[in-house]
């Protein structure tokens, strides 16, 4: 061992991101008035496919009078309102009326089916529901209505449904009549003065640690789990993120990234609004050949991306015919960048000063980013250092800190933890400790200069494609298959999206069961991302002595099996 290491070896697995740029104090909606105040004429929302052109001055009117619908709606601070819907003005209209009004945005994933919309909107008892007409297979109407007949019979706003107790009211981002349910646009329509005033007397009122986001996540309970998101933890997190990519009044970032995700509402949106930039969505979802568009016709400076999206982009025939001599900046994240990807991003896409950034959903999200200024390897081998006013440490199995270079769970402290998992104090309690330190549950390591590196997971978690999947959640339902005695999900290796899913199953004596069968008991009851690409039927898993399966042997005997394991 050198001398450089053994000084390194000496020194804890800790770090804090001491800086002398303060936290903002504000609640998002008075944020918000104060970049519209700032920065009137500059454009803050691009839309290309609804021709959305908006100011920070108009986009400041259109939020003013949404956040009052919603308050005639009658509504109250703290209320959760759920939101199901793909990219789209509507989508930043709500995020930021809602902040006004006090209410707690529920973030619903555009893919989830029945089953996951009924457990979202009845867990965390959502009393208004704000929803896309459809979106690519899905049929956002028609599913709400099987879950909830009753429309059919309801005036709007009046709903009293059996299997969605708490649901009040529905408002569809459309223009027809459907009845039961309110058109957006009567959101604009419904607010009087009363409720405009209440607007401007809840910016007084409502304070920074109030909740205002709940996302779900998943943990080894297979159940999601809504993590409470405060107006303080999201708008610093996204002011800090997007500090690291020096983003300025000006900038022009382009977000093909989900909004349902803090990738795209924090680290896109809130990130635009505290540095007065323009926030640019090509799409209703990612397309490589409209965000090339978009980039060229908007002169966009900054592009937020997973590693897949931008190989997509790479690899279109067009490519090349596109001029991408505005971009600057941008981030990468959401699961591993290969070196070769970073290279090509740099050197053929203009974006030098291009960052990788590391969270979860529960830490607001992010907590180590790299700089813009990093050399090339440590912004392909690590995720970086860690954020301004965020602790960091590394522990063994005993909760100790490690020497740095050793692996250990990565705990984070500070103003972007969650306040918790909405009305599961036990969860909450496992995943955050009476010292304040949220256990991430990855493993990783801490180098001498305070780089980290994530070298795996505790908690059995594939990430395809960007999006985090938790197979237990999968591994529950399909254990409702009449023909599935025991299963098991694991992630393989796959070349385009990082991971793949493979669900190893035990058949129960006397059934049998197909591939095919098996992936079609999956439609339309979960989102299409968690149906396993691979499905083996196997007669026994390997077990520990003491009875525990071993996944990371699968792993390797499916993907030897599969051809996966170069």
């Amino acid at each position: 061992m050198t001398e450089a290491q053994t000084s390194a070896a000496a020194l804890p697995s800790y770090v804090h991101g001491a800086s002398e740029t303060t936290l903002i104090g504000d609640t998002i909606g008075v944020h918000f008035d104060k970049a519209a105040a700032r920065w009137p004429e500059t454009e803050a929302l691009v839309v290309r496919h609804q021709g959305v052109r908006w100011t920070y001055a108009e986009m400041k009117r259109r939020v003013d009078e949404i956040a009052a619908g919603f308050l005639a709606l009658g509504l109250e601070p703290g209320d959760r309102v759920g939101i199901w819907s793909p990219n789209n003005a509507e989508w930043a209209l709500t995020q930021f009326a809602t902040a006004k009004a006090g209410l707690v945005l529920v973030n619903i994933n555009p893919s989830y089916r029945l089953a996951e919309l009924e457990y979202a909107l009845t867990k965390v008892e959502c009393k208004a529901l704000v929803l896309a007409d459809e979106f690519k297979t899905s049929n956002y109407i028609d599913m709400v209505r099987k879950l909830a007949p009753e429309l059919d019979h309801c005036p709007p706003g009046a709903l009293k449904a059996e299997r969605l107790p708490d649901l009040k009211a529905v408002v569809h981002i459309g223009n027809d009549h459907i009845h039961g349910m309110y058109a957006f646009k009567e959101l604009y329509e419904m607010a009087e003065d009363s409720h405009r005033a209440r607007v401007a007397e809840l910016a007084e009122k409502l304070q920074f640690d109030d909740p205002i986001n709940i996302q779900f996540t998943s943990g080894t309970t297979g159940f999601p789990k809504g993590a409470t998101l405060t107006h303080h933890n999201i708008l610093n997190n996204g002011f800090f993120v997007a500090e690291a990519i020096r983003l300025g009044h000006g900038d022009r970032l382009c977000i093909p990234v989900p909004l349902y995700h803090c990738f795209g509402m924090v680290m896109g949106n809130l990130g635009c609004v505290t540095h007065g930039a323009t926030m640019v969505y090509p799409g209703e979802a990612f397309d490589p050949l409209a965000v090339l568009e978009t980039v060229e016709r908007e002169k966009c400076t900054g592009l937020y991306g997973v590693p897949t999206m931008f190989i997509a982009q790479l690899d279109h025939p067009e490519f090349k015919s596109f001029n991408l001599s505005s971009l600057r900046t941008g981030i990468m994240a959401g699961s591993p960048c290969p070196i070769e990807v970073m290279k090509r991003v740099i050197a053929e896409m203009n974006m030098e000063e291009v960052t990788i950034a590391y969270g979860m959903t529960e830490t607001s999200p992010v907590s180590f980013q790299t700089a813009a200024d990093d050399e090339l390897e440590a912004r392909v081998s690590t995720v970086g250092r860690v954020q301004p006013h965020l602790e960091v440490k590394i522990v063994d199995l005993d909760g100790r800190i490690v020497p740095r270079g050793t692996a250990g769970e990565l705990c984070t402290r500070g103003y972007s933890v969650m306040l918790g998992y909405w009305n599961d104090e036990e969860k909450t309690r496992e995943s955050i400790d009476s010292a304040g330190w949220m256990h991430t549950g990855d493993l990783a390591t801490l180098d001498e200069h305070g780089y980290c590196k994530i070298v795996g997971r505790i908690k059995d978690m594939v990430i395809r494609g960007g999006e985090n999947i938790y197979p237990r959640e999968i591994e529950e339902f399909l254990y409702r298959h009449p023909a599935v005695n025991d299963v098991q999900v694991i992630g393989v290796p796959d070349k385009k999206y990082g991971e793949e899913l493979c669900a190893c199953i035990r058949l129960r004596e006397g059934h049998e069961a197909t591939e095919e069968e098996i992936r079609e008991f999956c439609k339309g009851q979960i989102a299409h991302y968690k149906i396993p690409r691979y499905i083996r039927f196997v007669d026994e898993f390997p077990m520990t002595v003491t009875g525990k399966v071993q996944k990371y042997v699968m792993r390797k005997h499916i993907a030897e099996d599969l051809g996966l394991d170069g």
